[in-house]
């Protein structure tokens, strides 16, 4: 069952990458991807921290969430060692260079996820927008060659969940 589940999330890794190339979507898929590097989640807080009653909410909601996340990702990546796929697949070149070796789950996605499940804990308006966005991070990350599908599932529940326990336990 294992096997198949990995041939399953190879192949589809395989068909996402194909399709980024064949429509030309790798520079928008770097774009997409670069923004969820960092900086857009200490800007918006902070910015919101001080400019709206609600900021300080998600500023702190967001903290504690990375500082309940951060430990798991990092105990996770380090005990699983999945090979990115731009590293184990034969023949395959990514054109990327990620800046670790390990691919479960996805540093990137759990971030956005963070950042998207706590705008809508916040600011549930935006919510859609919040999750449209943390969804094209993720795709973004796989389109780039650096992450399996899986990875992309697990780093959404890792971040989601980080979010829920730390917003019911405030």
């Amino acid at each position: 069952m294992l096997s198949y589940i990995a041939d399953l999330d190879k192949r589809m890794f395989c068909h996402i990458v194909v399709f980024t190339q064949r429509h030309g979507l790798y520079v928008y898929a770097k774009r997409v991807s670069a923004s969820g590097d960092g900086h857009l989640y200490l800007y918006l807080s902070v910015g919101l921290m001080l400019t709206h009653a609600q900021g300080q909410a998600l500023f702190n909601l967001m903290l504690a969430s990375f500082l309940v996340e951060l430990p798991l990702y990092l105990l996770l990546k380090n005990s699983i060692r999945r090979t990115r796929p731009c590293h184990a697949l034969v023949g395959f070149e990514s054109g990327f260079e990620p800046s670790d070796r390990f691919s479960l789950p996805s540093g990137h996605t759990a971030a956005a996820f963070i950042m998207a499940t706590s705008v809508a804990q916040i600011y549930p308006f935006a919510a859609p927008v919040a999750y449209l966005w943390a969804l094209g991070v993720s795709g973004s990350r796989v389109a780039l060659g650096v992450h399996y599908p899986l990875d992309i599932i697990a780093g959404a529940s890792l971040g989601t969940g980080a979010v829920l326990l730390v917003h019911q336990l405030i």
